[in-house]
């Protein structure tokens, strides 16, 4: 726009001088020249816009805006038009209590009033991106900085309402991804009646009052011992199990040599035995048995 501004003066210019008794009349020509050149360069430079991938053009032709987007690459469009170009890939917006860690410095995370009327600080990211094809309507209803005006308040104003139907120690622990899930399906029909699209809610980190807190971490290492100290009885109780069944086991074999033996196994097996013995190398020790047993001397 700036070389069909310049040109058009040069050309005004060169007309203006153009009288013959004018000392500066024979550059007359050649302002005229140069102004067409300058003006010919910014009516073809105005004319293509180059739009990167991921991004998304948006013609505005004296304040009314184009219901057409420009796609990426080179688009030929209205010299008079101004292009506003949307970042059409994944963004976020991170509001935090850590300094210069959110898209705001210092302390921007969102405090909210619990069911039980504690104040819970809340640390958060929204991943979000425009839908293309709605960049016009974001362009003529929201403007360019739709982060301040739209992800922003909603956001936070969702998270509030949404908080109070919860108390602190849910939030803290139990509730946490169902306090989660429903503020992601309240921002997200709000987001989508705007152009754009939610992508990801990331809770970071919820911050509770220390008095709380320290209750609640009691609380935990409490339950988490009990159920140490149930484990410990369940393995006990095994164990018991166990011996009773062992127990058991030599009683019943027991009771099946003192029943199921007669004399004569017994004799049978004594036998047996001193016959393996005998045939050991290092059989040194006499053997006496009853009248009818053997006598052992060393190897012989």
């Amino acid at each position: 726009m700036f070389f069909i501004f310049l040109g058009v003066l040069l050309f005004i210019g060169g007309n203006a001088i153009a009288n013959p008794n004018l000392v500066f009349s024979k550059y007359s020509k050649t302002l005229k020249v140069v102004g067409a050149v300058f003006a010919i360069l910014g009516l073809t430079s105005s004319a293509v816009v180059q739009v990167d991938a991921g991004e998304v053009g948006v013609q505005s032709v004296f304040g009314k805006v184009q219901s057409s987007t420009l796609n990426s690459g080179l688009n030929f469009v209205n010299p008079l038009a101004k292009v506003v170009v949307f970042d059409a890939k994944t963004q976020n917006y991170t509001m935090s209590s850590v300094h210069d860690e959110g898209d705001k410095a210092g302390d921007d995370a969102i405090r909210v009033l619990t069911k039980d009327g504690l104040e819970v600080v809340v640390d958060l990211t929204v991943l979000f991106r425009i839908i293309p094809s709605e960049a016009p309507h974001v362009l003529a209803e929201i403007g360019e900085n739709y982060k301040d005006k739209v992800v922003r308040p909603i956001t936070r104003t969702m998270i509030r309402d949404n908080a109070v139907y919860y108390d602190a120690v849910g939030l803290y622990s139990l509730k946490r991804n169902e306090f989660q899930q429903r503020i992601y399906s309240d921002i997200e029909k709000n987001f989508k009646k705007r152009g754009l699209v939610l992508e990801q809610l990331l809770i970071r980190n919820i911050n509770l009052p220390t008095s709380v807190k320290t209750t609640i971490e009691s609380k935990i290492n409490a339950e988490q011992d009990a159920q140490k100290m149930q484990f410990v009885l369940q393995k006990e109780k095994q164990e018991a199990e166990r011996k009773r069944v062992e127990a058991q086991g030599i009683a019943d074999y027991q009771k099946i040599l003192s029943t199921g033996l007669s004399d004569k196994q017994l004799q049978y097996e004594s036998i047996i035995a001193q016959k393996e013995l005998a045939k050991s190398p290092n059989a040194k020790v006499i053997i006496m048995g009853g009248k009818s047993a053997p006598i052992i001397l060393g190897n012989q």
